[in-house]
């Protein structure tokens, strides 16, 4: 599957958290859970510039994102991709995403105050070499 497809689109749609795993430098892995953005080519985050998961991806770019959930009938679906961390600087790509983070996650602009991106914050797109869907049909 590709990210790009439908259904894996449409599952995405419908989630406001994904989980963001990174590579330590002892090769241990992180998992956070992130807010994001899905377009049909990447995954796009924001974090504080100085934690943990943004130093693992400037050191190692590698990434695994994961989006699950279950149903009422115990039904599981979900989409994990793997790829690389490619960080977003200013210009109109990034603003214009600083505009759907607002759009989909309405208290943004309170914690950041405003609706700028803080300076102490950065912005990344995973894209996936690796797509794997389960349960989507």
């Amino acid at each position: 599957m590709a990210l790009d497809d439908a259904r894996i689109q449409g599952f995405l749609a419908s989630k406001e958290v994904a989980v963001l795993a990174t590579v330590q430098a002892d090769g241990a892995p992180l998992a956070m859970p992130m807010w994001f953005l899905h377009e049909p080519s990447s995954v796009t985050m924001i974090s504080v510039a100085d934690t943990q998961k943004v130093r693992n991806l400037r050191r190692d770019p590698r990434a695994s994102v994961v989006a699950e959930a279950v149903a009422g009938s115990g039904d599981v679906r979900g989409v994990t991709l793997q790829g690389r961390a490619e960080f977003l600087s200013d210009g109109p790509e990034r603003r214009a995403l600083i505009e759907r983070f607002h759009a989909k996650y309405r208290g943004l602009e309170r914690l950041w105050g405003g609706k700028s991106m803080p300076a102490n914050r950065v912005m990344f797109k995973i894209v996936p070499s690796r797509v794997r869907s389960w349960g989507l049909g």
